[in-house]
Protein backbone atom coordinates (compact mmCIF):
# COMPACT_ATOMS: atom_id res chain seq x y z
CA UNK A 1 0.00 0.00 0.00
CA UNK A 2 1.50 3.58 -1.32
CA UNK A 3 0.67 7.04 0.46
CA UNK A 4 1.89 9.44 -1.56
CA UNK A 5 3.33 12.34 0.16
CA UNK A 6 3.17 15.66 -2.37
CA UNK A 7 3.72 18.42 0.03
CA UNK A 8 7.12 20.27 -1.05
CA UNK A 9 8.72 19.64 2.22
CA UNK A 10 8.33 15.94 1.83
CA UNK A 11 10.28 16.23 -1.15
CA UNK A 12 13.08 17.97 0.90
CA UNK A 13 13.12 15.05 2.62
CA UNK A 14 13.18 12.73 -0.19
CA UNK A 15 16.25 15.11 -1.53
CA UNK A 16 17.99 14.73 2.07
CA UNK A 17 17.60 10.71 2.06
CA UNK A 18 19.18 10.61 -1.13
CA UNK A 19 22.33 12.87 -0.22
CA UNK A 20 23.06 11.81 3.06
CA UNK A 21 22.42 7.87 2.22
CA UNK A 22 20.66 6.98 5.09
CA UNK A 23 16.99 5.05 4.76
CA UNK A 24 14.27 7.14 6.64
CA UNK A 25 11.21 7.23 7.35
CA UNK A 26 7.58 9.52 8.21
CA UNK A 27 6.72 7.61 11.60
CA UNK A 28 3.61 7.62 14.19
CA UNK A 29 1.04 10.35 14.84
CA UNK A 30 1.28 12.16 11.27
CA UNK A 31 0.57 8.65 9.65
CA UNK A 32 -2.00 8.14 11.40
CA UNK A 33 -3.68 11.32 11.65
CA UNK A 34 -3.45 11.24 7.81
CA UNK A 35 -5.07 7.95 7.96
CA UNK A 36 -7.83 8.94 9.98
CA UNK A 37 -8.40 12.72 7.81
CA UNK A 38 -7.24 14.51 10.89
CA UNK A 39 -5.01 17.41 9.89
CA UNK A 40 -1.50 17.57 11.28
CA UNK A 41 1.47 19.50 11.09
CA UNK A 42 3.93 17.53 13.22
CA UNK A 43 5.78 15.53 11.78
CA UNK A 44 8.09 12.75 13.56
CA UNK A 45 10.88 11.30 10.89
CA UNK A 46 13.38 8.20 12.26
CA UNK A 47 16.62 7.87 10.34
CA UNK A 48 17.94 4.55 10.07
CA UNK A 49 21.80 6.47 11.10
CA UNK A 50 22.61 9.47 12.86
CA UNK A 51 19.17 11.67 13.26
CA UNK A 52 21.05 14.69 13.95
CA UNK A 53 22.80 14.77 11.38
CA UNK A 54 20.31 14.03 8.37
CA UNK A 55 18.45 17.00 10.43
CA UNK A 56 21.41 19.41 10.02
CA UNK A 57 21.50 18.31 6.53
CA UNK A 58 17.52 18.87 5.70
CA UNK A 59 17.68 22.15 6.97
CA UNK A 60 20.53 23.48 4.95
CA UNK A 61 17.85 22.51 1.78
CA UNK A 62 15.61 24.48 3.07
CA UNK A 63 14.26 28.12 1.93
CA UNK A 64 12.41 30.90 3.83
CA UNK A 65 12.75 31.17 8.18
CA UNK A 66 14.05 27.81 9.77
CA UNK A 67 15.15 27.13 13.06
CA UNK A 68 17.19 23.83 13.87
CA UNK A 69 17.18 22.99 17.66
CA UNK A 70 19.73 19.99 18.55
CA UNK A 71 19.01 17.94 21.47
CA UNK A 72 22.27 15.42 21.95
CA UNK A 73 21.29 13.91 25.16
CA UNK A 74 17.95 13.04 23.44
CA UNK A 75 19.55 11.86 20.02
CA UNK A 76 16.97 14.32 18.19
CA UNK A 77 16.72 17.13 16.70
CA UNK A 78 13.88 19.59 16.01
CA UNK A 79 13.24 21.60 12.58
CA UNK A 80 10.86 24.25 12.09
CA UNK A 81 9.76 25.38 8.54
CA UNK A 82 7.00 28.05 7.98
CA UNK A 83 4.00 26.09 9.62
CA UNK A 84 5.74 22.56 9.43
CA UNK A 85 7.31 20.83 12.76
CA UNK A 86 10.03 18.43 11.97
CA UNK A 87 11.24 15.94 14.90
CA UNK A 88 14.38 13.65 13.53
CA UNK A 89 15.59 11.08 15.40
CA UNK A 90 17.46 7.94 14.84
CA UNK A 91 15.71 4.34 14.89
CA UNK A 92 16.41 2.49 18.06
CA UNK A 93 16.23 -0.08 19.95
CA UNK A 94 15.17 0.27 23.85
CA UNK A 95 15.41 -2.12 26.79
CA UNK A 96 13.98 -1.14 30.75
CA UNK A 97 15.03 -1.75 33.75
CA UNK A 98 12.39 -2.25 36.36
CA UNK A 99 12.84 0.86 38.81
CA UNK A 100 12.90 3.39 36.07
CA UNK A 101 10.78 3.92 32.62
CA UNK A 102 14.05 5.56 31.65
CA UNK A 103 15.60 2.87 28.82
CA UNK A 104 18.91 2.05 27.83
CA UNK A 105 19.06 3.08 24.14
CA UNK A 106 21.17 1.32 21.30
CA UNK A 107 21.05 2.14 17.57
CA UNK A 108 18.56 -0.09 15.52
CA UNK A 109 16.15 -1.02 12.25
CA UNK A 110 13.36 0.24 11.58
CA UNK A 111 11.46 -2.56 12.95
CA UNK A 112 13.34 -2.04 16.05
CA UNK A 113 12.41 1.12 16.24
CA UNK A 114 8.06 0.33 15.19
CA UNK A 115 8.34 -2.37 18.16
CA UNK A 116 9.57 0.02 20.39
CA UNK A 117 6.25 2.19 19.78
CA UNK A 118 3.26 2.60 22.05
CA UNK A 119 0.52 1.22 20.20
CA UNK A 120 -0.22 -0.30 16.87
CA UNK A 121 -1.78 3.21 15.40
CA UNK A 122 1.45 5.02 16.30
CA UNK A 123 3.99 2.23 14.55
CA UNK A 124 2.95 3.33 11.15
CA UNK A 125 5.52 4.23 8.74
CA UNK A 126 5.76 5.84 5.21
CA UNK A 127 9.20 5.17 3.32
CA UNK A 128 11.29 7.99 2.31
CA UNK A 129 13.66 5.88 0.39
CA UNK A 130 13.55 6.10 -3.29
CA UNK A 131 13.46 1.73 -3.54
CA UNK A 132 10.19 1.61 -1.72
CA UNK A 133 9.38 4.44 -1.67
CA UNK A 134 5.71 5.84 0.19
CA UNK A 135 5.56 1.99 0.81
CA UNK A 136 3.12 2.07 4.38
CA UNK A 137 5.43 0.11 6.45
CA UNK A 138 2.84 -1.88 9.04
CA UNK A 139 4.12 -4.83 10.93
CA UNK A 140 1.45 -5.05 13.23
CA UNK A 141 -2.11 -4.54 11.43
CA UNK A 142 -2.29 -0.87 12.78
CA UNK A 143 -4.66 0.15 9.54
CA UNK A 144 -7.20 -2.50 10.46
CA UNK A 145 -7.03 -1.48 14.69
CA UNK A 146 -7.71 2.35 13.26
CA UNK A 147 -10.48 1.10 10.91
CA UNK A 148 -12.12 -1.19 13.98
CA UNK A 149 -11.44 1.76 16.22
CA UNK A 150 -9.19 -0.15 18.45
CA UNK A 151 -6.04 1.01 20.88
CA UNK A 152 -3.42 -2.02 21.26
CA UNK A 153 0.18 -2.66 22.34
CA UNK A 154 2.48 -3.88 19.24
CA UNK A 155 4.33 -5.91 22.04
CA UNK A 156 2.69 -7.96 24.90
CA UNK A 157 0.32 -5.37 26.85
CA UNK A 158 2.53 -6.40 29.87
CA UNK A 159 5.89 -5.65 28.78
CA UNK A 160 4.78 -2.40 27.19
CA UNK A 161 3.23 -0.90 30.57
CA UNK A 162 5.20 -2.69 32.62
CA UNK A 163 8.87 -0.71 30.30
CA UNK A 164 6.87 2.12 30.42
CA UNK A 165 3.91 3.10 32.86
CA UNK A 166 2.83 6.37 31.22
CA UNK A 167 2.10 4.49 28.16
CA UNK A 168 -1.14 3.14 30.42
CA UNK A 169 -2.32 6.95 30.72
CA UNK A 170 -1.67 7.31 27.09
CA UNK A 171 -3.58 4.15 26.25
CA UNK A 172 -6.29 6.17 28.00
CA UNK A 173 -5.80 9.28 26.55
CA UNK A 174 -5.72 8.10 22.65
CA UNK A 175 -9.08 6.41 23.55
CA UNK A 176 -10.69 9.71 24.93
CA UNK A 177 -9.40 11.61 21.83
CA UNK A 178 -10.21 9.77 19.09
CA UNK A 179 -13.16 7.43 20.96
CA UNK A 180 -11.56 4.38 20.20
CA UNK A 181 -11.90 1.37 22.56
CA UNK A 182 -9.02 -0.03 24.15
CA UNK A 183 -8.52 -3.80 23.42
CA UNK A 184 -9.82 -6.05 26.33
CA UNK A 185 -5.76 -7.59 26.61
CA UNK A 186 -4.44 -4.33 26.61
CA UNK A 187 -7.01 -3.23 29.40
CA UNK A 188 -6.04 -5.82 31.39
CA UNK A 189 -2.62 -5.11 31.63
CA UNK A 190 -3.28 -1.61 32.53
CA UNK A 191 -5.25 -2.98 35.54
CA UNK A 192 -2.94 -5.06 36.50
CA UNK A 193 -0.10 -2.77 36.62
CA UNK A 194 -1.88 0.34 37.70
CA UNK A 195 0.25 0.49 40.53
CA UNK A 196 3.66 0.88 38.46
CA UNK A 197 2.28 4.76 37.24
CA UNK A 198 4.20 5.92 40.58
CA UNK A 199 7.41 5.54 39.02
CA UNK A 200 6.07 8.29 36.76
CA UNK A 201 6.41 11.85 37.66
CA UNK A 202 3.04 13.76 38.28
CA UNK A 203 3.94 16.28 35.69
CA UNK A 204 3.83 13.58 32.75
CA UNK A 205 1.07 12.44 34.10
CA UNK A 206 -0.93 15.37 34.53
CA UNK A 207 0.09 16.31 30.75
CA UNK A 208 -1.52 13.07 29.56
CA UNK A 209 -4.79 14.36 31.80
CA UNK A 210 -4.83 17.73 30.47
CA UNK A 211 -4.86 15.80 27.12
CA UNK A 212 -8.14 13.78 28.62
CA UNK A 213 -9.82 17.09 29.73
CA UNK A 214 -9.63 18.75 26.22
CA UNK A 215 -10.58 15.68 24.63
CA UNK A 216 -14.31 15.84 22.46
CA UNK A 217 -15.62 13.64 25.59
CA UNK A 218 -13.42 13.63 28.37
CA UNK A 219 -15.79 11.12 30.10
CA UNK A 220 -13.95 8.25 28.13
CA UNK A 221 -11.07 9.14 29.42
CA UNK A 222 -12.14 9.54 33.01
CA UNK A 223 -14.50 6.70 33.48
CA UNK A 224 -11.17 4.32 31.92
CA UNK A 225 -9.28 5.67 34.50
CA UNK A 226 -11.42 4.86 37.14
CA UNK A 227 -12.85 1.43 35.41
CA UNK A 228 -8.89 1.00 34.98
CA UNK A 229 -7.98 1.45 39.15
CA UNK A 230 -5.50 4.33 37.88
CA UNK A 231 -7.97 6.98 39.12
CA UNK A 232 -7.55 6.15 43.26
CA UNK A 233 -3.79 6.54 42.55
CA UNK A 234 -3.38 9.80 40.80
CA UNK A 235 -6.66 11.56 41.85
CA UNK A 236 -8.07 9.49 44.76
CA UNK A 237 -10.57 12.56 45.57
CA UNK A 238 -11.90 12.52 41.95
CA UNK A 239 -12.79 8.46 42.97
CA UNK A 240 -13.90 9.66 46.47
CA UNK A 241 -17.53 10.78 44.31
CA UNK A 242 -17.93 7.71 43.18
CA UNK A 243 -21.06 5.50 44.90
CA UNK A 244 -24.31 6.07 46.36
CA UNK A 245 -25.12 5.28 49.57
CA UNK A 246 -29.01 4.72 50.85
CA UNK A 247 -30.12 5.50 54.21
CA UNK A 248 -34.08 4.79 54.76
CA UNK A 249 -34.63 4.11 51.43
CA UNK A 250 -33.12 7.52 50.38
CA UNK A 251 -30.06 7.42 48.47
CA UNK A 252 -28.69 10.13 46.48
CA UNK A 253 -27.17 10.68 43.09
CA UNK A 254 -23.60 9.50 41.87
CA UNK A 255 -21.69 12.50 42.02
CA UNK A 256 -18.96 10.69 40.13
CA UNK A 257 -21.15 10.10 37.11
CA UNK A 258 -22.89 13.48 37.49
CA UNK A 259 -19.67 15.16 37.40
CA UNK A 260 -18.94 13.02 34.41
CA UNK A 261 -21.96 14.43 32.65
CA UNK A 262 -21.27 18.06 33.55
CA UNK A 263 -17.96 18.08 31.80
CA UNK A 264 -19.29 16.87 28.72
CA UNK A 265 -22.00 19.30 28.52
CA UNK A 266 -19.70 22.22 29.22
CA UNK A 267 -17.22 20.50 26.41
CA UNK A 268 -20.09 21.40 24.24
CA UNK A 269 -19.73 24.87 24.45
CA UNK A 270 -16.49 25.58 25.65
CA UNK A 271 -12.79 24.66 24.71
CA UNK A 272 -11.49 26.53 27.72
CA UNK A 273 -9.39 24.09 29.48
CA UNK A 274 -9.34 25.71 33.11
CA UNK A 275 -13.31 26.28 32.81
CA UNK A 276 -13.64 22.19 31.92
CA UNK A 277 -11.39 21.77 35.57
CA UNK A 278 -13.48 24.07 37.05
CA UNK A 279 -16.86 22.20 35.71
CA UNK A 280 -14.51 18.87 36.81
CA UNK A 281 -13.90 19.88 40.52
CA UNK A 282 -17.05 21.96 40.99
CA UNK A 283 -18.62 19.05 43.18
CA UNK A 284 -15.42 17.80 44.81
CA UNK A 285 -16.57 19.15 48.48
CA UNK A 286 -19.23 16.92 48.02
CA UNK A 287 -18.00 13.49 49.50
CA UNK A 288 -16.70 15.26 52.44
CA UNK A 289 -19.90 16.93 53.25
CA UNK A 290 -22.43 14.37 52.68
CA UNK A 291 -24.83 14.45 55.49
CA UNK A 292 -28.07 12.25 56.49
CA UNK A 293 -30.76 14.66 57.89
CA UNK A 294 -33.22 12.69 59.93
CA UNK A 295 -35.42 14.65 60.39
CA UNK A 296 -36.05 15.89 57.44
CA UNK A 297 -35.15 12.04 55.35
CA UNK A 298 -32.54 13.17 52.88
CA UNK A 299 -29.04 13.71 51.91
CA UNK A 300 -27.52 17.12 52.40
CA UNK A 301 -24.07 18.57 50.64
CA UNK A 302 -24.74 21.97 52.89
CA UNK A 303 -21.26 23.93 52.10
CA UNK A 304 -19.74 22.29 49.49
CA UNK A 305 -19.15 24.85 47.81
CA UNK A 306 -16.79 26.53 49.69
CA UNK A 307 -15.30 23.05 51.36
CA UNK A 308 -14.89 21.97 47.54
CA UNK A 309 -12.86 25.43 46.51
CA UNK A 310 -10.38 25.19 49.92
CA UNK A 311 -9.61 22.07 48.68
CA UNK A 312 -8.69 23.02 44.62
CA UNK A 313 -5.10 24.26 45.79
CA UNK A 314 -3.99 20.96 47.91
CA UNK A 315 -5.44 19.46 44.51
CA UNK A 316 -3.56 21.43 42.12
CA UNK A 317 -0.50 21.45 43.93
CA UNK A 318 -0.24 16.92 43.90
CA UNK A 319 -0.99 17.33 40.00
CA UNK A 320 1.43 20.09 39.28
CA UNK A 321 -1.09 22.32 37.98
CA UNK A 322 -0.56 25.74 37.80
CA UNK A 323 -0.36 27.74 40.47
CA UNK A 324 -1.27 31.21 39.64
CA UNK A 325 -4.34 33.07 38.43
CA UNK A 326 -5.65 29.24 36.66
CA UNK A 327 -5.76 28.35 40.39
CA UNK A 328 -7.40 31.32 41.29
CA UNK A 329 -10.24 31.11 38.35
CA UNK A 330 -11.19 27.62 39.57
CA UNK A 331 -11.08 28.17 42.89
CA UNK A 332 -13.26 31.36 42.18
CA UNK A 333 -15.76 29.11 40.33
CA UNK A 334 -16.31 26.39 42.23
CA UNK A 335 -17.02 28.78 45.33
CA UNK A 336 -19.77 30.14 43.44
CA UNK A 337 -21.03 27.72 40.74
CA UNK A 338 -24.15 26.70 43.47
CA UNK A 339 -24.98 30.37 43.67
CA UNK A 340 -26.95 31.52 40.36
CA UNK A 341 -29.26 28.03 41.28
CA UNK A 342 -29.21 29.50 44.95
CA UNK A 343 -30.22 32.80 44.30
CA UNK A 344 -33.46 31.42 41.94
CA UNK A 345 -34.70 29.28 44.42
CA UNK A 346 -34.87 31.89 47.34
CA UNK A 347 -36.05 34.94 45.73
CA UNK A 348 -33.54 37.13 44.02
CA UNK A 349 -32.99 40.52 44.88
CA UNK A 350 -30.86 43.37 43.74
CA UNK A 351 -27.88 43.15 46.41
CA UNK A 352 -27.59 39.10 45.90
CA UNK A 353 -27.08 40.17 42.48
CA UNK A 354 -24.73 42.90 43.26
CA UNK A 355 -22.65 40.44 45.19
CA UNK A 356 -22.86 37.75 42.33
CA UNK A 357 -21.31 40.57 40.07
CA UNK A 358 -18.70 41.60 41.53
CA UNK A 359 -17.45 38.52 43.18
CA UNK A 360 -17.83 36.81 39.63
CA UNK A 361 -15.65 39.40 38.25
CA UNK A 362 -14.87 38.99 34.31
CA UNK A 363 -15.67 35.43 34.82
CA UNK A 364 -19.73 35.65 35.03
CA UNK A 365 -20.17 34.52 31.71
CA UNK A 366 -17.87 31.23 32.56
CA UNK A 367 -19.49 30.69 35.33
CA UNK A 368 -22.95 30.97 34.04
CA UNK A 369 -21.46 28.60 31.29
CA UNK A 370 -20.92 26.15 33.88
CA UNK A 371 -24.45 26.75 35.81
CA UNK A 372 -26.02 25.52 32.72
CA UNK A 373 -23.35 22.66 32.35
CA UNK A 374 -24.74 21.43 35.27
CA UNK A 375 -27.83 21.30 34.71
CA UNK A 376 -28.68 17.08 34.62
CA UNK A 377 -32.04 15.31 35.18
CA UNK A 378 -33.93 12.50 33.59
CA UNK A 379 -37.09 14.48 33.84
CA UNK A 380 -37.12 17.41 30.78
CA UNK A 381 -39.35 19.89 32.47
CA UNK A 382 -36.67 20.03 35.08
CA UNK A 383 -34.35 20.63 33.19
CA UNK A 384 -36.77 23.44 31.50
CA UNK A 385 -37.17 24.68 34.82
CA UNK A 386 -33.43 25.24 35.74
CA UNK A 387 -32.83 27.12 32.55
CA UNK A 388 -35.39 29.13 33.10
CA UNK A 389 -35.00 30.06 36.33
CA UNK A 390 -31.12 30.55 35.22
CA UNK A 391 -32.01 32.78 32.48
CA UNK A 392 -34.13 34.82 35.02
CA UNK A 393 -30.67 35.32 37.08
CA UNK A 394 -28.93 36.50 33.82
CA UNK A 395 -31.20 39.10 32.96
CA UNK A 396 -31.76 40.84 36.31
CA UNK A 397 -27.74 40.68 36.02
CA UNK A 398 -27.95 42.46 32.92
CA UNK A 399 -30.14 44.94 34.28
CA UNK A 400 -28.27 45.62 37.41
CA UNK A 401 -25.04 45.74 35.76
CA UNK A 402 -26.44 48.29 33.09
CA UNK A 403 -27.72 50.40 35.59
CA UNK A 404 -24.59 50.22 38.37
CA UNK A 405 -21.58 49.33 36.54
CA UNK A 406 -20.41 46.75 39.01
CA UNK A 407 -17.69 44.55 36.98
CA UNK A 408 -14.78 43.95 38.42
CA UNK A 409 -16.04 46.73 41.29
CA UNK A 410 -13.79 47.50 44.20
CA UNK A 411 -15.00 49.88 46.49
CA UNK A 412 -14.82 53.89 46.13
CA UNK A 413 -12.78 54.07 49.58
CA UNK A 414 -9.77 52.18 50.37
CA UNK A 415 -7.93 51.05 53.24
CA UNK A 416 -5.50 53.77 52.82
CA UNK A 417 -8.49 56.18 53.48
CA UNK A 418 -9.60 54.74 56.47
CA UNK A 419 -5.94 54.26 57.88
CA UNK A 420 -5.59 57.99 57.40
CA UNK A 421 -8.80 59.21 58.42
CA UNK A 422 -8.17 57.29 61.83
CA UNK A 423 -5.17 57.60 61.80
CA UNK A 424 -4.61 54.01 62.39
CA UNK A 425 -1.40 51.61 60.79
CA UNK A 426 -2.87 48.20 59.33
CA UNK A 427 -4.86 46.43 61.92
CA UNK A 428 -7.98 44.66 62.56
CA UNK A 429 -10.31 47.56 62.71
CA UNK A 430 -9.56 48.80 59.19
CA UNK A 431 -10.40 45.14 57.78
CA UNK A 432 -13.76 45.74 60.08
CA UNK A 433 -14.63 49.12 58.86
CA UNK A 434 -13.87 47.94 55.13
CA UNK A 435 -16.10 45.16 55.01
CA UNK A 436 -19.05 46.49 56.26
CA UNK A 437 -18.86 49.71 54.36
CA UNK A 438 -18.60 47.03 51.01
CA UNK A 439 -21.81 45.56 52.30
CA UNK A 440 -23.62 48.20 53.00
CA UNK A 441 -22.82 49.68 49.55
CA UNK A 442 -24.17 46.33 47.74
CA UNK A 443 -27.11 46.28 50.08
CA UNK A 444 -27.88 49.65 48.11
CA UNK A 445 -28.01 51.26 51.66
CA UNK A 446 -25.41 53.79 50.99
CA UNK A 447 -24.96 55.11 46.87
CA UNK A 448 -21.85 54.35 45.36
CA UNK A 449 -20.04 57.52 45.53
CA UNK A 450 -16.82 58.85 47.23
CA UNK A 451 -18.14 61.02 49.64
CA UNK A 452 -21.23 58.85 50.62
CA UNK A 453 -19.04 55.97 51.00
CA UNK A 454 -16.95 58.74 52.48
CA UNK A 455 -19.53 59.85 55.49
CA UNK A 456 -20.37 56.52 56.01
CA UNK A 457 -17.07 55.14 56.51
CA UNK A 458 -16.56 57.74 58.90
CA UNK A 459 -19.99 56.61 61.05
CA UNK A 460 -18.63 52.85 60.50
CA UNK A 461 -15.68 53.65 61.89
CA UNK A 462 -16.29 55.95 65.04
CA UNK A 463 -18.92 52.99 65.86
CA UNK A 464 -16.07 50.53 65.60
CA UNK A 465 -13.59 52.20 67.42
CA UNK A 466 -15.99 52.62 70.47
CA UNK A 467 -16.72 49.16 70.13
CA UNK A 468 -13.03 48.24 70.76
Amino acid sequence: MKIPLSEPIFRKLIDTVESQKQEAFVIGGFVRDMLMNRPSKDIDVVVVGDGIEFAQAFAAKLKGKTDLAVFKNFGTAMVKNNHWEIEFVGARKESYSKESRKPAVIPGTIKDDQLRRDFTINALAISLNQHNLFELVDPFEGVNDIERKIIRTPLEPEITFSDDPLRMMRAIRFASQLNFDIHPQTFAAIKLHAERIHIVSMERVSEELNKIMLSPKPSIGLNLLFESGLLKLIFPELQAMHGIEVINKKAHKDNFYHTLQVVDNVCKETNNLWLRWATLLHDIGKPVTKRFITEEGGWTFHGHEDRGSRMVSKIFRKLKLPLNEKLKYVEKLVALHHRPKALAEDGITDSAIRRLIVDAGDDLEDLFTLCRADMTSKFPEKIKLYRGNLLKVQELVKEVEERDALRNWQPPITGEDIMRHFNLSPCREVGLIKAELREAILDGDVPNSYEDAYNKMVEIGRRIMNEN
